[in-house]
């Protein structure tokens, strides 16, 4: 039964993604129409108009790239979240025909909820649960001059709330590369892209770039898609994609919750000598300094076992985001030992946790900027060379 729904799967697939520069407009709309019937969710698009009054601008929750997202109330009154295409988007419309499909085939509390699709004319939709708290980015990265209410509700993400973001994006991760049908690979793990519903659970959300990853290989070369100072570096410079890749990420997500900060070049960072959260983290942690990452809004309210958590959750961080893949651990492992985190920083036990020493981290930009420099200088080289000898050497 396993491999007749894995054939299924990957006939869908293939007809979805591998003749995609053979279709016009039309095919895409009745392929994807086909996948929806075959999921058995389809909206209509008069249900999903009388739901969010008529795409009313007061039941804007935010767009992006691909277009608009709506709040919604249906028929059985359910909330929802409904995405709507930007007209003649054709990088949106490939992004969101890809969440589409992936999403139809992941169920997990982490992970958001897709309900459905619906095709109508040049309108495309996706509807999704509605997740009542807003994403963590605009919570964790307020800062006074936002207003009052928003100074609250960060101050409502204490550290444990934040650990169990952390705990549930983990467990998140963990299914979409080990635990769905097929392995996937998000791609984009961000601040942005992690929802918080009313009880402060993690939602991953945003499968825009997200690939299916082939079981018999360790990772694939493709197209570099994802955001500045979340990408890991050899993923960046080479286009090498592979779950470690997520992996990475998450490890720049977990210094952000516990600092409260950016991983940017552009932030504004206590110690004016390094370029990035990551490389600041880094050189706290080789001081044994950890805890002094910790989010100022945290500290006068932190306990003991608190601090230790912090302090391995930024061991931990810098595991995952090693310049090496094959040193990061898998999301397998990560679990675990956030599970084991929270075991022993909760109880009398007197068993001490061990974690390996994180060699170096990958700072991407600065990794960028070196090749760069490298593929500028190669080329000066060949130009004078070309000049010299009268040469063309075609490289």
């Amino acid at each position: 039964m396993a491999t007749r729904s894995k054939k299924f799967f990957s006939g869908i697939v293939k007809r979805f993604f591998g003749d995609r520069r053979h279709k016009d407009g039309k095919k895409e709309k009745e392929d994807l129409a086909a996948i929806a019937a075959t999921e058995q969710r389809v909206f209509r698009y008069e249900t999903l108009v009388a739901a969010t009054s008529n795409f009313s601008p007061k039941h804007k929750l935010g767009e992006g790239g691909f277009g608009l997202v709506y709040k919604g109330r249906l028929e059985d009154g359910r909330e929802v979240a409904v995405k709507r295409l930007g007209r003649g988007s054709r990088q949106g419309a490939r992004e969101f025909e890809n969440e589409a499909l992936l999403l139809s085939r992941v169920q997990h509390k982490n992970v958001v909820n897709l309900y459905g699709y619906c095709a109508h004319g040049d309108d495309k939709l996706l509807v999704y649960e509605y997740v009542p708290n807003e994403s963590l980015d605009k919570l964790l990265f307020s800062r006074g001059e936002e207003g009052v209410d928003r100074r609250k509700r960060k101050a409502e993400l204490d550290w444990a709330r934040r650990y169990k973001v952390i705990l549930g994006v983990a467990r998140g991760l963990l299914y979409l590369h080990e635990s769905a049908q097929t392995t996937i690979i998000h791609r984009d793990i961000k601040a942005s892209n992690i929802l918080l519903d009313g009880r402060w659970t993690p939602k991953i959300a945003d499968f825009g770039m997200a690939r299916l990853f082939p079981e018999d290989q360790t990772h694939v070369n493709t197209r570099v898609a994802g955001t500045n100072g979340y990408m890991a570096p050899e993923y960046v410079m080479h286009g090498v994609l592979s779950v470690k890749a997520d992996v990475f990420s998450f490890g720049v997500l977990l210094l952000e919750l516990v600092a409260g900060r950016k991983n940017s070049t552009f932030a504004s960072l206590p110690d004016p000598d390094v370029g990035s959260l990551l490389e600041w983290a880094w050189k706290l942690y080789k001081k044994g300094q950890s805890v002094e990452l910790l989010d100022p809004a945290l500290s006068p309210a932190i306990s003991v076992a608190e601090a230790e958590q912090v302090a391995m959750c930024v061991q931990l961080a810098l595991l995952c985001t090693q310049a090496d893949p094959k040193q990061r651990p898998d999301m397998n492992r990560v679990f675990v030992v956030l599970s084991k985190i929270t075991t022993t920083t909760t109880t009398t036990t007197t068993t001490t946790l061990v974690l390996e020493e994180p060699i170096a981290p990958g700072l991407p930009g600065r990794s960028l900027l070196v090749e760069v420099v490298k593929s500028a200088k190669a080329s000066l080289c060949v130009f004078l060379i070309e000049i010299c000898f009268g040469l063309r050497l075609g490289l």
